[in-house]
């Protein structure tokens, strides 16, 4: 028995397809395999698994666990949630050593994947390479020598999963908190439920928008970095003078947020609020953020006595240099947001939303507050065009030959950031997709277009150009 999988499937921080194209039974079958050979060899002997609301959820979930029984690895199943919930059951359950969520995250309602964690660490890059290498060879463990079929069980969590989240809230004054009021969204993604009880537990007054799971998202599609998917909530807030709102992805790992007035809050000033509440309890400590993150980030965590450290786009790779460097936040542009600090270090939107109640109160400045003062810097959203596969990462190494003789002030952590007088630009390969990913921030809009002129300018030497915005 040997599997192939679609070339487009195994991706860099998780698995990902389109259902009946590229992705189906048999390739959830065979990730089960594989990872429990994984698994097994290194010790373990139970998995957890949930799925997200996706109408192709169920039955991916159901192969996944014929997969992982058959090569001799037990199953807790925790059902449909966010996939930090999933996060969290593998985390607290001491008689689990691996999770796996069942979600195609903030893709269309076709796609579907699978997001992975191994003894506690992020399973990723060249993890997700030997899942392939094992299905084409089909060296996959089985239960000879093991006691009967390979056991599943139900485990309901998600109650000592909110439970856990409220804990965010502890030592702040009842009084400061009950008189919030604010808006939710939750785009018919799997934080719905979770979303109904959080809001049943928690101080003040909520309003809330499409908890019920649809795999279908008939209201909006649940991705909150696109401006265009708030307006449900910007109407809300607006309509019911709310403090603030709150909005998740299709599986809750990724928030989004505006103020009082409506603006956005993007990941990077969600971030700037975190971290200033946070180093009056830890100071001096590192804060991640990722190359696509503001300088005014980095500028704000210096001057509040933190240490910022810029690192590569990734929730695989920042989950990593956190552990690596005992960072207790962490975050990236595109809202996934990670507390170690009184959390486990995933990336948890709920929580990170109980996190920013808990930044307001004991900060005494509201949302709208700390979002009005921070600095009125003009920069892009993420430009993406389409690269051949084969040149996105020789355009960057191009771009990087001809500024290392330049004098230019250029960090490479991740593709290409350059410093200027106006500000800085960035080129960087996406690790997920057949494309380039520019991004550039001023403090005006002619410094704007002079950083935009340069970008054009290194692609132009290297045969491209800036061509029309590639989807996500």
């Amino acid at each position: 028995m040997t599997h192939q999988f679609h070339s487009t499937v195994l991706r860099e921080y998780d698995i990902r397809g389109i259902i009946g194209e590229t992705l189906g039974a048999e390739d959830a079958r065979a990730i089960g395999r594989g990872f429990a050979t994984l698994l097994r060899k290194a010790g373990g002997t139970r998995v957890a698994v949930g799925y997200d609301g996706r109408t192709s959820s169920p039955m991916l979930e159901q192969a996944l666990v014929e997969g992982l029984n058959a090569s001799g690895v037990d199953v807790v199943r925790v059902g449909l949630g966010p996939t930090p919930m999933l996060y969290y059951a593998e985390a607290s359950m001491e008689d689990v050593q691996g999770g796996i969520q069942i979600t195609g995250s903030h893709n269309p309602a076709n796609y579907n994947g699978f997001k992975m964690v191994f003894q506690g660490r992020p399973f990723f890059g060249d993890d997700i390479q030997e899942l392939g290498r094992l299905a084409a060879s089909g060296a996959w463990a089985d239960r000879s020598g093991l006691s009967g079929e390979g056991s599943n069980e139900h485990r309901e969590i998600i109650d000592a999963y909110v439970d856990r989240m409220i804990e965010g809230l502890d030592g702040i004054g009842k009084d400061r908190l009950s008189a919030l009021r604010i808006g939710w969204d939750a785009g018919n993604g799997a934080a719905g439920p979770a979303l109904e009880l959080l809001a049943q537990k928690l101080p003040g007054e909520h309003h809330l928008l499409f908890t019920q799971v649809d795999g279908t998202f008939p209201n909006h599609h649940p991705d909150p970095t696109e401006e265009k998917n708030l307006t449900d909530l910007r109407k809300l807030v607006a309509a019911k003078s709310l403090d603030f709102g709150i909005a998740f992805d299709g599986d809750g790992d990724r928030i989004g947020a505006i103020d009082g007035e409506g603006r956005v809050i993007w990941g990077d000033q969600l971030l700037m609020i975190y971290a200033e509440d946070l180093l009056r309890q830890v100071p001096g400590a590192t804060i991640i953020a990722d190359v696509k993150a503001s300088r005014a980030l980095f500028d704000r965590v210096s001057k509040l006595g933190g240490h910022p450290l810029m690192w590569k786009t990734g929730h695989s790779l920042i989950k990593s240099k956190m552990k690596e460097v005992g960072a207790p936040l962490a975050g990236e542009m595109s809202g996934h947001v990670f507390f170690a600090h009184q959390y486990y270090g995933f990336d948890d939107a709920l929580y990170a939303a109980v996190r920013l109640i808990a930044a307001s109160a004991r900060l005494g400045k509201t949302v709208t507050e700390l979002r009005g003062a921070m600095p009125a810097l003009v920069n892009t959203p993420e430009l993406r065009f389409q690269v051949d596969e084969s040149r996105k990462f020789a355009v960057i190494d191009e771009v990087k030959a001809r500024l290392s003789g330049s004098g230019a002030d250029v960090d490479a952590t991740d593709g290409v950031r350059v410093s200027t007088v106006d500000g800085w630009w960035l080129l960087r390969a996406s690790n997920t997709q057949d494309v380039l990913v520019a991004r550039a921030e001023s403090d005006d809009q002619a410094g704007l277009d002079r950083l935009l002129a340069q970008i054009d300018q290194q692609l132009a030497a290297s045969g491209l150009k800036r061509g029309p915005q590639a989807g996500h």
